[in-house]
């Protein structure tokens, strides 16, 4: 998801010395990374389906550029995200030409068979021609004939869309449909639309710094078996990018209890440590970062105890 550009970013925050706070040199960071790989890779299955997808995904809502300075760097990003092991990428025509670009480069590349393709669609008005126009630009943009996942944006007419999503997953041209939100003012909305509807996955907000989906929407997705993606699991739009906050802070003796070498993997293993998690979709841009969370699918994850020792560590920052 997009960060305020008067908060620091994950970049910033590096340099600021995130690893150097650590006792770890930015060769050293590249070497943990390197190591995580060997751990074994974190899964979680669709409830709907039982297909198995990794625990870490990627949030596309900056790749709507188009010099070839800006794309070099996302294309760095797409060659290596199925070599790391991942395979779910987020997007949607709402992110400018993001769409676009990813269609282009995952061509490309020769990589769309590796890939989990999540978009999403809207039509304010309740305009089912709107809305299908918008899906059919979208396969348009992504050079696919099948899309895995279609949501729901921020729940923009969900009432006219969700018939038609669920006649397109019939029909096979997507395998999954669901609704999103990254804004904690639509929980009641969307619990209304979890206890009533049937849907194949449901996209939330969720962080160590925002923790409001655990009163009712984490409790409600894990009651009615639904898959759940998380988008700013570091912060981001509408507040603190908390990565911020570890901005030169030591790691915690307890990140080597679960495989983290970073502030970023402990952020990104709290999240998906969640029972009713299925996957965090984090944004990134740089191929460190993807290294880096990437590296928090792999190893272990945080169990109740340990998550109360991050959510401790956060505050005390």
């Amino acid at each position: 998801m997009n960060t305020a550009k008067t908060h620091l970013s994950r970049r910033g925050a590096m340099k600021l010395g995130i690893a150097a706070g650590a006792g770890v040199s930015l060769s050293q960071f590249a070497l943990h990374a390197e190591e995580a790989g060997a751990l074994p890779l974190i899964t979680r299955a669709i409830p709907g389906s039982g297909k198995k997808i990794p625990v870490i995904g990627l949030g596309t809502n900056q790749y709507g550029v188009s010099t070839e300075e800006e794309l070099a760097p996302r294309r760095d990003v797409l060659r290596q995200f199925p070599k790391l092991g991942l395979s779910l990428v987020d997007t949607a025509p709402g992110y400018g030409k993001s769409e676009e670009v990813l269609g282009k480069l995952v061509t490309e590349l020769g990589i769309r068979d590796q890939l989990f393709f999540a978009t999403k669609v809207t039509t304010d008005d309740g305009d089912e021609a709107k809305g299908i126009a918008m899906l059919e630009e979208s396969f348009k943009r992504l050079q696919t004939k099948h899309i895995e996942l279609i949501q729901v944006h921020s729940l923009r007419g969900w009432k006219t869309l969700l018939p038609i999503l669920r006649e397109w997953k019939k029909e096979g041209r997507i395998s999954y449909y669901g609704v999103t939100t990254s804004e904690d003012n639509q929980y009641d909305d969307l619990a209304k639309i979890l206890e009533t509807e049937e849907l194949d996955f449901v996209q939330f907000d969720y962080s160590v710094g925002n923790r409001n989906a655990e009163e009712k929407i984490l409790p409600l997705v894990a009651e009615k078996k639904i898959a759940a993606l998380v988008n700013m699991p570091f912060g981001g739009r509408r507040g603190p990018h908390i990565i911020a906050k570890t901005a030169g802070k030591a790691l915690p003796d307890f990140a080597k209890e679960i495989d983290a070498s970073s502030w970023a993997q402990i952020l990104l293993k709290y999240v998906v440590s969640h029972p009713a998690v299925t996957a965090a979709i984090p944004g990134t841009t740089k191929l460190k970062h993807l290294q880096d969370n990437a590296a928090a699918a792999r190893g272990a994850l945080p169990d109740a105890g340990m998550r109360k020792r991050i959510e401790e560590a956060f505050a005390a920052l």
